[in-house]
């Protein structure tokens, strides 16, 4: 029985392109367009409201945008590597796997900032009694694009349903 074939650069590849993915859309959309919060905005020391805060929460959003274009970096690499390698995959399993790189990036934003660090939250443009519904909702979502990402990388379909 011959063994499949290895496209595990190929599968990193998708997973860390996602995650990239992930950062770049929470540093571009939440906290340049929407504003909803910095990385470290619910630190008291760094005050958004106040302008050595909001420096503050400048430079951290920054570190962030440059790590995150580091991590795409990454995904780019590798997936450059995997095609010089031979190792290739469907449309459909490239976006599963970005989704499953998107999805485990908002779960880690969730639980580690928002539950562990408390170090932010998703809309803090809202009364603070309503930070946990937002964080919840953001993490919903990191899992239905874990969900979603790993059917559509594993070509999962229904199964068949019997004909009486």
């Amino acid at each position: 029985m011959a063994r499949p074939p290895d496209r595990s650069l190929f599968r990193n590849a998708g997973i860390v392109l996602g995650l990239g993915l992930g950062g770049f859309f929470d540093g571009i959309v939440l906290h340049q367009l929407l504003q909803w919060h910095h990385l470290v905005s619910n630190v008291d020391v760094f005050d958004p409201t106040t302008l050595p805060g909001l420096r503050a929460n400048v430079v951290a959003d920054g570190l962030f945008h440059g790590a995150t274009y580091l991590v795409t970096v990454a995904g780019v690499a590798l997936l450059w590597l995997a095609m010089q390698r031979g190792q290739r995959g469907s449309a459909r399993e490239l976006t599963g796997l970005l989704l499953i790189g998107w999805g485990l990036f908002n779960i880690a934003d969730s639980v580690i900032n928002h539950f562990l660090l408390d170090i932010h939250h998703i809309n803090m443009t809202v009364p603070p009694e309503q930070w946990i519904w937002w964080d919840l909702a953001f993490l919903a979502w990191g899992l239905a694009m874990l969900a979603v990402g790993w059917r559509a990388w594993r070509g999962s379909s229904p199964a068949p349903r019997a004909v009486a």
